[in-house]
């Protein structure tokens, strides 16, 4: 893991709220995933700055064991017109801890490194935190997913 400062950036994608309790995320996060691959949603993002995919985990309740906003979407430079049925939103300046998941992402590589963050002493501020994909990112290709942590 390493620390590091990231200015602000844009994000259009589409958003559930969801919670761990019960294991609800596990639900709705892959049925979020698959809404955006069906309806090839980074292909309706406008303005895009590259091919990533950035999932966005903000509005937490209280940690992470409260609900929370997660958001898939792309960077764009600017949040101008945003098409019907998706939301915009400015992540903020933040000091981060960064993480890296490497392998397939059938794998579980993106969760089991999730349980090693909640597993671990990190001072989170429960701000923004987010992964971000390649974008040509498939289930059975050796892949790396980074994973931001906002702290204080």
């Amino acid at each position: 893991m390493d620390k590091t400062q990231i200015d602000s950036f844009n994000i259009v994608g589409i958003k559930t709220r969801t919670t761990n309790a019960d294991m609800q995320a596990a639900k709705d996060i892959p049925a979020l995933w698959q809404k955006f691959m069906e309806d090839n949603i980074a292909n309706k993002v406008e303005n895009k700055l590259n091919n990533k995919v950035y999932a966005i985990y903000t509005n937490y309740e209280s940690d992470y064991t409260g609900a929370y906003d997660i958001i898939i979407g792309c960077e764009v430079g600017i949040l101008g017109e945003i098409p019907e049925n998706m939301i915009g939103i400015q992540i903020p300046d933040c000091n981060y801890e960064a993480f890296s998941a490497k392998g397939k992402l059938k794998d579980n590589i993106v969760y089991n490194k999730w349980m090693e963050i909640w597993n671990s002493a990190i001072d989170r501020k429960y701000k923004a935190d987010f992964e971000i994909y390649p974008g040509d990112t498939n289930e059975t290709d050796d892949t790396e997913v980074k994973i931001y942590i906002s702290t204080n």
